[in-house]
């Protein structure tokens, strides 16, 4: 009997709706301005990658050691390198990081044994084009540029 009642008077549909209107109380909404409030990013977030570079003579930090490429699970990372005769160590020559395939799991960035490859905080990445997704030493080194909005 308590089930013909439930199903006839539509008991769980109207404890949903309860819960659904109970929460649309003004004090309980929140809305972030985005693009003049920045929001608050994650202490842990992983975002835009970045090569870093030695703050006193500008070189990149990275040995050329292939390590994150390897570690990447979907192989978009491509280093280059070449050998230097003079000093008889490998100097990177080429560092490609595709973007649109990341899924930003950091596993690159944990097998980089110079901390040369970091995952910023840096989320505003999205594009309506593929265009300047594949990103080289250059993009890497400089960081993206996030666009600036104006009032």
């Amino acid at each position: 009997m308590g089930k013909l009642f439930r199903t006839v008077f539509l008991v769980d549909l109207l404890q949903g709706l309860w819960v659904t209107f109970r929460n649309q109380n003004p004090k309980f909404i929140y809305t972030e301005q985005y693009p003049a409030e920045r929001p608050k990013v994650a202490e842990r977030y992983r975002g835009a990658p970045r090569l870093n570079i030695k703050p006193d003579n500008g070189e990149t930090l990275c040995i050329a050691c292939n390590l994150c490429a390897l570690a990447c699970p979907e192989t978009l990372i491509v280093v280059g390198s070449e050998r230097n005769e003079a000093t008889r160590r490998k100097e990177l020559t080429e560092f490609t990081y595709d973007t649109s395939r990341c899924m930003f799991c950091g596993l690159c960035e944990d097998a980089c044994p110079v901390d040369a490859l970091e995952l910023t905080q840096d989320f505003e990445m999205a594009s309506y084009t593929r265009e300047g997704a594949i990103w080289d030493r250059q993009m890497l080194e400089e960081g993206p540029k996030p666009t600036q909005y104006r009032n």
